[in-house]
């Protein structure tokens, strides 16, 4: 059994097709069929149903994908245990996270990352959903629920809050809301509500039952800058809403709480350039913790 033909396969049943797996290891089409083909040989099982559409994994295909994931693990241990006195830390990391988190805290701040680690290449992906850290679709994911199942490690790196927040002119123009009651004499602004990839960010029901968004956005930071436009009254993060002067908090005693977690796979665990980074956003987050209060 080839070790290439292992990472093959790997690569396929993360991308679902051969084209894909072929672009991710930088190798042509025909080579990489060629490896699977290989594999299927030695093992004496056929490993995917191959469509146009993709490759599936058969019954075989997903036993043997346990047993390979741990092979690369062991290769992964093995690499960064014979490099360990290697001193200068280096490698692509891709960190996925909320829009929120990702672009309006965590992308100023990686830049001090690659001061202190110039070897380090980061990829950041601040896209509203769930990453698939098994199909390393990031190397370490940002994520406001805990996951429960897989071999994920999850940490939480924050608890934050958010609040009421309408734009200076539009309290102006229409007054404040002297409970939650009032807000349905208001422009609400929310989620789209079945694009929601969490039940946990459905903040409006939490706030008041009648609560009916007027503007839906898909994003946090889409919702701030629509509040901060004067579109209407929105529910936004308190570490983004704190910094913009056009903003005003509203019914200031209605606060929610959520967390932050930091999950990587358990196969990431030997590589020292993930470890860099988690240990720099644990650093970083617990720094800067007061402003996520």
């Amino acid at each position: 059994m080839n070790w290439d033909d292992i990472r093959v396969f790997l690569a396929i049943s993360r991308t679902g097709q051969i084209l894909a797996a072929a672009r991710r290891l930088g190798l042509n089409h025909a080579t990489v069929a060629r490896r699977l083909s290989a594999l299927e040989d030695s093992l004496g099982a056929r490993l995917f149903d191959r469509s146009t559409s993709g490759c599936v994994l058969t019954d075989a295909g997903s036993r043997f994908y346990e047993r390979a994931e741990r092979m690369e693990a062991e290769a992964v241990a093995a690499e960064a245990d014979l490099g360990g006195d290697t001193p200068e830390i280096s490698g692509t990391v891709r960190i996925g996270a909320p829009d929120g988190f990702g672009v309006a805290y965590l992308a100023p701040r990686l830049g001090r990352l690659t001061q202190k680690h110039p070897g380090l290449t980061l990829q950041l992906v601040p896209v509203p959903r769930s990453f698939s850290l098994s199909r390393r679709e990031a190397d370490i994911a940002v994520t406001i629920d805990r996951p429960e199942t897989g071999r994920l490690r999850a940490s939480k790196l924050v608890d934050y809050a958010l609040g009421l927040y309408a734009s200076k002119s539009y309290i102006r123009d229409r007054g404040a809301p002297s409970s939650s009651s009032d807000l349905s004499a208001h422009d609400l602004i929310g989620y789209v509500e079945d694009l929601l990839y969490s039940p946990s960010l459905n903040y409006g029901t939490e706030i008041t039952k009648d609560w009916i968004a007027r503007f839906e956005i898909a994003s946090a930071l889409g919702q701030t800058e629509a509040v901060r436009g004067g579109a209407g009254i929105g529910i936004l993060h308190d570490f983004i809403a704190r910094g913009q002067s056009e903003l005003a908090p509203v019914l200031p005693e209605l606060k929610l709480r959520r967390s932050y977690w930091m999950v990587t796979h358990e196969s990431s665990r030997p590589l020292r350039h993930v470890a860099a980074a988690q240990e720099f956003l644990r650093d970083q987050v617990a720094r800067d913790r007061a402003m996520f209060g």
